[in-house]
């Protein structure tokens, strides 16, 4: 009996620390900035015409972005990436959203490639609110010439925007319902929901969302479960369409660029203002 209630001693101990470690540990597994904060490539390597941008935000941060120009342009895309890497690693999105004449505005938030800072939460909204001020003040686009895209966590950061301001169309890739409800099928043995200090509570957001919504996610996708994505189309509002896609969570734009475009060029050009 003893050596038994040793044990459970030993484990529970374990279990203690692995949940201390998750606790303080949450925003390296949230965010991944050091996977490549070198710009690689640019817009004009692939035959873009671009102009490098500084966003200044209100607490004091300087984010990198691009402004990438259409000839033509029907509207203007707010790009919101993922939680790693950098705004290089997106020119295969640039490309796409060229080819539906459409400008994009895509930026590094604090602490990602050659931004200021150190991400967080909130700090990747107010990040978000400059990008929007920018496009939207500085260089003077209507907020219903807006199509703000945000791919996996930046989908989540993409429908608070939309909850708060008046963009023409919301398009979410491989985006979860919320840090939580993703942690507890990452760590089913945890009690995620009592030590989260993330949120990014898409499926919340969405509620407040009344402009069209796309959303598109895969059933293959091996780090944001399919339901997530199938959750955010039935809560958001009418109109929405919904793209299933093909192969991994970071693959599947690539696996099924073509059908990408057709889809969503219709469904843009169905909803943008004239």
């Amino acid at each position: 009996m003893k050596v038994m209630f040793n044990l459970l001693i030993v484990l529970g101990c374990g279990y203690g620390i692995v949940i201390l470690l998750i606790f303080f540990l949450q925003s390296h597994l949230i965010y991944f900035p050091h996977i490549g904060r070198e710009i690689i490539a640019t817009p004009g390597q692939i035959g873009l015409n671009y102009e490098s941008v500084e966003i200044n935000t209100k607490d004091g941060e300087t984010l990198q972005g691009w402004f990438v120009l259409a000839p033509d342009a029907l509207g203007t895309v707010l790009f919101l990436h993922g939680n790693a890497g950098n705004i290089s690693h997106r020119l295969e999105y640039l490309s796409m959203f060229h080819a539906l004449r459409l400008n994009i505005l895509i930026f590094d938030y604090r602490g990602y490639g050659q931004s200021s800072g150190t991400p967080s939460e909130v700090g990747t909204y107010v990040d978000a609110d400059a990008a929007w001020l920018y496009l939207t003040d500085m260089r003077g686009i209507e907020p219903g010439k807006v199509v703000l895209f945000g791919e996996s966590l930046g989908g989540a950061i993409a429908a608070r925007l939309a909850a708060y301001y008046s963009p023409a169309i919301l398009v979410l890739a491989s985006t979860f319902t919320s840090v939580p409800e993703l942690a507890e099928t990452i760590y089913p043995f945890l009690p995620v929901r009592w030590i989260a200090r993330f949120d990014y509570n898409t499926l919340e957001y969405l509620k407040s969302v009344t402009c069209p919504v796309f959303v598109t996610h895969s059933p293959d996708d091996e780090i944001v479960p399919f339901s997530h994505g199938q959750r955010l189309f039935h809560v958001a509002a009418e109109p929405k369409q919904f793209l299933t896609l093909s192969d991994g969570h970071n693959e599947g734009f690539i696996a099924m660029r073509d059908e990408w475009i057709d889809v969503l060029k219709t469904f843009i050009h169905n909803h943008l203002k004239p």
